[in-house]
Parts: structure tokens; C-alpha cells; sequence
């Protein structure tokens, strides 16, 4: 077992352990501690525990102090540095012409160095920028190229729900998301309704993802032929979470057709269909859809690669 504390050094990020060695330390306080890129402060997420050791990634860092007055300072003259840094890097952008959207500045705690995050389409030559960047704040510059996801993470906002975007409340890392589980939970398949405020598909698709596979694997699919109490007929739609069926079924005069709704659990399947049916919606936006998957591949595959 290992005595531990969890610090967090954004809003929304991971929580790091560290060990605390000797020291008491609450929730909520401010602490420095040992990374791998120097000193920082963190505050303390989760309190004095003691964890088996697999949960933890070794060598195990330590916390260095409980935050004093001195550093609680320093921390504050980092905000101002980075507010300064972040109109003086959009000047020089400009100055150099270059296609890139500054999205965030951050400075180490010990002036190691200043990292500016920014997105663009393409790769940047921002080599003379770096230049009079280091010119001007005497340490090394860093520049970033993220993702339109952790640019949204970093500016924050609202979702459609009403309520603060997952990705600057509680979620630390993004997954890979699909069309197809917008497809598996029966929402409209059109960009603008399952995209988020970064436009890539919205991240609370994965929530319910395993809960809609399991009931799925219990459920005909749609176009399926099925014998109900009222005769033979077909899957026209699936109530997933309810894991009720609509049936379509033709009338005894032949002339036309009527619908039922069953538990899934009462009607026997005939004739399982194999391939998932195209509806006529998600036809009709196919190159919108298959863009967003393309953008959403490329964004895992750049993430990836930037780690």
C-alpha cells in the first residue's frame, strides 16, 4: 500500500497522485509539488489515503510544501504573465501573417518556460515567432498545436442540455465517439444535432453506449420479420430502452397495413435481417456524417501523436 494525495492543476483535468511523505494534508489545499517538467501547485483533491500499489504509476513524485504566501503570489504574478503573454503572442501573429488561432497561454510555475496552445488546419512554421517571443520573455517558448476539442475544454461554455460542457466540468480525457452509437440510440443522424460546441460528435454519446449494445443484442433488428399474436410482420423502429418493438403488419384484406407496438420478449423471430437498414435520413446527410467521422479519426490519431 502507498500514502497518497490527489492534485489537479486546471478546473477540469486529471488528478495526479503524489507522494505526501510526513505532512497532514485537506482537501482543497494548495501544495507545490515534483514533476517531470519542475515545480508547480496544484490543489488537493483527494486527502491523505493510502492506495494498493498497481493503482500507482512509480517512481511517485513528491509534495514538496503546503503552498505559503510566497508561492500563492508567484501563482498570481503567472495569470498576469499569461494574460500579457497572450496579447503579445496575437500581436506577433499577425505581424508574421500567420494562419493559427491562439487559444491559450500557460506559465510554469518556476519560469521554466511559457507554452502557447494554438489550432490551425495545416502544419506552421512559427519558428521566427518562437523567436521574438524568447526575445521578449528571457525563457523557453513552447508552442502547442491542439485539437478543436481541448480548444473548447479550455474556453468553456454550454451544451444544448443548458448545462456546462462535460469537458470543462468532470471529464478528464476525451474517448472515441461513432455515428453509430447515434445511430444505436435513435437520435436524428444529422451533424448539427448530435455535434458539440467543438463541431465533432458530442462526447455524452459514449455515456449510454454499453447500456444500448447489451439491450441491442436482445432486440430483432429493424426490418426483421416477426410473429406477433396478431400475425406476421415486420420491424418497422426499436424502443431500445424500453425494448419494445413496432410492428408493421398487413391487413387480412391485403389492401394496406397497421401497426403494433410489443415487448420485444413477445414476438418470435422469423427472419433476423444481417446488415444494419440505411435510413432514409442518414442517406440523405451521408457525406455530412462521413466527414465527421473522417474529423473525428483525425482528431484521436493527432491527439495521439501530440501525446
Amino acid at each position: 500500500m502507498k500514502n497518497i494525495v490527489g492534485v489537479r492543476f486546471k478546473k477540469v483535468g486529471k488528478i495526479y497522485f503524489f507522494n505526501p511523505k510526513n505532512l497532514k494534508i485537506n482537501k482543497g489545499d494548495k501544495v507545490i509539488v515534483d514533476t517531470v517538467q519542475g515545480e508547480e501547485m496544484g490543489i488537493v483533491m483527494i486527502p491523505n489515503r493510502t492506495v494498493e500499489d498497481e493503482k500507482v504509476i512509480a517512481p511517485l513524485k513528491k509534495v514538496i510544501r503546503i503552498a505559503n504566501d510566497k508561492d500563492k503570489k508567484r501563482y498570481d504574478e503567472c495569470r498576469k504573465i499569461e494574460k500579457d503573454a497572450f496579447k503579445v503572442c496575437i500581436k506577433k501573429i499577425k505581424e508574421h501573417k500567420l494562419d493559427m488561432n491562439l487559444t491559450d497561454v500557460e506559465c510554469k510555475f518556476d519560469n521554466s518556460k511559457l507554452l502557447f496552445y494554438f489550432t490551425a488546419d495545416e502544419r506552421i512554421d512559427f519558428r521566427e515567432l518562437v523567436k521574438d517571443l524568447a526575445a521578449i520573455y528571457k525563457t523557453r517558448i513552447e508552442l502547442r498545436q491542439i485539437g478543436v476539442r481541448d480548444q473548447v475544454k479550455r474556453i468553456g461554455g454550454n451544451g444544448v442540455c443548458g448545462r456546462e460542457l462535460c469537458c470543462c466540468n468532470f471529464l478528464n480525457d476525451f474517448e472515441s465517439v461513432s455515428i453509430k452509437m447515434a445511430k444505436e440510440q435513435n437520435l436524428p443522424l444529422n451533424q448539427y444535432k448530435i455535434s458539440g460546441a467543438c463541431g465533432r460528435l458530442m462526447c455524452c454519446l459514449k455515456y449510454e453506449d454499453d447500456v444500448y449494445k447489451e439491450k441491442l443484442k436482445r432486440l430483432p433488428k429493424v426490418g426483421a420479420i416477426v410473429e406477433t399474436e396478431e400475425g406476421e410482420g415486420e420491424i418497422d423502429s426499436i424502443e431500445t430502452l424500453k425494448e419494445m418493438v413496432r410492428v408493421k403488419i398487413k391487413e387480412e384484406d391485403g389492401d394496406g397495413y397497421f401497426y403494433r407496438k410489443y415487448n420485444a420478449s413477445d414476438v418470435k423471430v422469423i427472419k433476423d435481417v444481417e446488415d444494419e437498414k440505411i435510413t432514409e435520413e442518414e442517406l440523405e446527410n451521408k457525406e455530412e456524417l462521413e466527414e465527421l467521422e473522417k474529423l473525428q479519426e483525425e482528431d484521436i490519431k493527432n491527439r495521439l501523436e501530440n501525446n
